[in-house]
């Protein structure tokens, strides 16, 4: 095992070279606040989020050196610091805040001010920033050669790569155009339909299809295609199997939590309404029993993190002399964790009473450190917050019902409690992996930790406004923001506080979420397709199917392939951004009235027909594009 003083990082500890300048803090909220946002609407639409970390090296590196002449990696570094805190504040916000819109929709509650939503996200964020600072030095100097935090690592290696940062970033900013083109076609002018599907309407009700948007599929390129099948394949089978099945076997009968007759509400409505009758809380079950699985299959690596975690913190030294070997102060840690648990408590706009305070500190401190470590051997897309969101929303509920808190006070507090952990979950995998790009760099630890709060305060200040506009416009819930993890962690509370969940349903997703894993799928991804719609599913699929093209192809020789594989991958990341800002601003122009104006295919007319021919169309040059940007992209020798 390595120590700091046998690890040499690329700019040594004696060299002194700009870190927080204005430009990395003005670019890093920029950065933040974009993909914040755009990984808020993603996360709704999908109900997955992307690492921003990556695509913000790339862009600080294309300005900061490329435009303006500076040669300067760790001032880039504080850039990806700071905009990719955005990322994973609203990651863990949209999983939970969105709940409380839900319950307004339905008169139990008004809806949360954006100054609460604010409040919630930024002490959230905060603790999960300052319950990492006495991590590093175990987690990321103790256990250097051991854990190997895999995006921080590639995020590192991208920024020493700065040669090509000019030509990386261009590939960046290509997808985010490309995108915002596609989606205001598809959504602005609305000139081609965001959905082909194909239905069966008599003795056989499936329905398949997919939908045509540039992020979405991003997401399939990204994951790769083995997670992209997985979430296939619980689309169909439950577009393809159970809303067959159900419409099959209830005919004329009326089945709670449905309203009508099963074959009248698939006349009005067709295979959605059965989906969102039923099926959704059979997806439900699947994801809540694969949250649990993952977090029951961690329980050792769990307890061991934990535990070595300890024991190094407490036989650790003091923070050295050495420039990157420092930290904030471990006084002002443990003053500003105090201050931040009193004001979960205190502050009005945040419904957590002294109990749920408490349960705040002790989960958080126990997930953060969990997160962390785990982020580090199986990178953030494999950190099961969901799971430890569902356990936290499980254990905190329940104790709120036994004190005496209930009703829709008990279920906001709940939920209040359950996203400030899951953001705290969702931070500091974060800036577990920024703290390891930073001591592979050479940077100092302490001014990360500073851009890693900056990133979050830019964040909790936007997100709320974020949540609000995408409320406003569509809803959560609706078609265009399935808000899937909300949804069900809703659901949650309701069925410890109420029982008036459709349990039937609920435990056949849960035991379908069994077989899976039993059989050796994992869970999560499978759960999430079962949940979402199968048109979603199979535009994921499809960026998946790209991905594997590229894998597949022969190359002259390694480094190759990874050039081709790593533009994919930025190219999609761009496509997101680009997207998610158009939707953003799409939602603006929606709750303003104005988005009609635009509207050609209402205007003129379109034929179906058309709009559907025209989609297939749209669809073959997206994916055009992606591959021009990759697998055909011109390179020199």
């Amino acid at each position: 095992m390595n120590n700091q003083n046998e690890f040499k990082p690329y700019v040594p500890a004696s060299k002194i070279t700009p870190e927080i300048t204005v430009t990395s803090i003005i670019m890093g909220i920029i950065l933040a606040v974009v993909f914040g946002a755009a990984n808020a609407y993603l996360g709704l639409r999908v109900g997955m989020t992307v690492s921003a970390s990556i695509p913000a090296a790339v862009i600080a590196m294309g300005v900061i050196r490329v435009i303006m002449r500076k040669n300067s990696i760790l001032e880039s570094n504080v850039v990806q610091t700071i905009g990719s805190a955005g990322e994973s504040l609203a990651a863990g916000a949209i999983f939970t805040i969105p709940a409380l819109f839900l319950w307004a929709a339905e008169g139990k509650m008004d809806k949360p001010g954006i100054i609460s939503i604010t409040l919630i996200a930024l002490l959230g964020g905060l603790l999960g920033v300052f319950f990492m600072v006495p991590l590093r030095n175990a987690l990321i100097v103790k256990e250097h050669g051991v854990l190997p935090y895999p995006e921080g690592t590639a995020c590192a290696e991208v920024l020493l790569a700065g040669e090509e940062g000019g030509a990386n970033a261009s590939t960046v900013f290509a997808g985010m155009g490309f995108a915002a083109l596609f989606k205001f076609i598809i959504d602005g002018l609305k000139l081609v339909a965001g959905e082909v599907s194909l239905s069966f309407k008599k003795g056989y009700t499936g329905e398949i299809g997919t939908q045509i948007y540039p992020a979405v599929m991003s997401v399939g390129y990204i994951c790769g295609p083995r997670i992209s099948s997985y979430m296939f394949a619980g689309g169909v089978l439950s577009w393809m199997v159970i809303i067959p099945m159900i419409t099959l076997f209830g005919a004329n009968i009326t089945l709670y939590p449905g309203t009508a007759p099963i074959s009248e509400m698939f006349a009005n409505g067709g295979a959605s309404a059965i989906w969102g009758s039923y099926v959704r809380y059979i997806g439900a079950g699947a994801l809540a029993a694969g949250g649990i699985i993952s977090l029951i299959k961690s329980l050792p690596l769990i307890v061991k993190t934990f535990a070595g975690a300890m024991k190094s913190i407490s036989g650790a030294k003091g923070a050295g002399n050495e420039r990157t070997a420092q930290d904030i102060s471990m006084k002002v840690v443990i003053a500003v964790i105090a201050i931040l648990t009193v004001l979960v408590w205190l502050v009005p706009a945040i419904p957590v009473t002294l109990i749920g305070a408490v349960i705040v500190v002790v989960f958080g401190f126990f997930f953060a450190t969990v997160s962390s470590r785990m982020v580090g051997l199986v990178g953030s897309s494999n950190n099961p917050v969901s799971g430890m969101a569902i356990a936290t929303l499980l254990i905190a509920t329940l104790i709120l019902k036994l004190t005496g808190s209930t009703g829709i006070v008990g279920m906001t507090s709940a939920i209040a409690i359950g996203s400030i952990i899951c953001i705290v979950a969702a931070i500091s995998g974060d800036t577990s992996q920024d703290l390891k790009t930073g001591y592979l760099l050479g940077a100092t630890p302490k001014k990360q930790q500073i851009g890693e709060i900056i990133g979050v305060v830019a964040a909790a200040f936007a997100i709320g406004g974020t949540l609000y506009l995408l409320d406003s416009a569509w809803g959560f819930g609706s078609e265009e923001l399935a808000a899937p993890q909300a949804t069900l962690m809703k659901m949650i509370i309701e069925g410890v506080m109420d029982g008036n969940l459709p349990w039937a349903l609920v435990f056949v997703g849960v035991f379908i979420a069994v077989v899976v894993e039993v059989v050796g799928i994992p869970v999560l991804p499978f759960a999430i397709g079962v949940y979402l719609p199968v048109q979603l599913n199979a535009c994921i699929m499809v960026g998946g199917l790209i991905r594997l093209v590229v894998d597949k192809k022969k190359y002259k020789d390694e480094a190759t392939k990874t050039a081709v594989t790593n533009d994919g991958i930025l190219f999609c990341s761009g496509m997101i951004a680009g997207e998610g800002i158009v939707g953003i601003v799409l939602a603006l122009l929606a709750v303003f009235g104005v988005d009609t104006l635009l509207d050609l295919s209402a205007k003129f007319g379109i034929p179906a027909a058309f709009s559907q021919i025209g989609s297939l169309v749209l669809f073959a040059i997206i994916i055009f594009t992606v591959l021009k940007f990759s697998l055909l992209k011109k390179r020199s020798k």
